[in-house]
């Protein structure tokens, strides 16, 4: 009897966070600064289901609008940081592991106009 309580429990908290990590997903695309090269749309939402921790990207900046912008702003992160060391290196891994990746040219990425 308390065995199955336990496992009750346990998976009444499993669907909660399901619900919770669902609901906090923040948008499905979003439109990033891209300096000189032009804008970058970005598949956040794709990115979160492939990736799952959100740390992975969020160590370098808060995750908040505009705050790779603002932190290159402020000196705190250096122009192409977080191109270059998560999303090209990222990319490239995947590539050589035999997985579909995201691209790895700028052109790809960046849109002027």
């Amino acid at each position: 009897m308390i065995r199955k309580a336990v496992v009750v429990l346990l998976l009444l908290l499993a669907g909660a966070w399901h619900v919770s990590a669902a609901e906090n997903k923040g948008a499905a695309m979003i439109t990033l600064d891209g300096g000189q090269r032009g804008a970058v749309q970005f598949p956040h939402q794709r990115h979160q289901a492939k990736l799952g921790d959100c740390n992975l990207c969020h160590d370098l900046f808060p995750k908040q609008p505009g705050a790779i912008a603002r932190l290159i702003k402020e000196g705190q992160l250096k122009p192409k940081q977080v191109m270059n060391q998560r999303c090209i290196k990222c990319h490239r891994a995947e590539k050589r592991a035999g997985h579909k990746a995201g691209p790895v040219i700028c052109s790809k990425c960046h849109h002027k106009g």
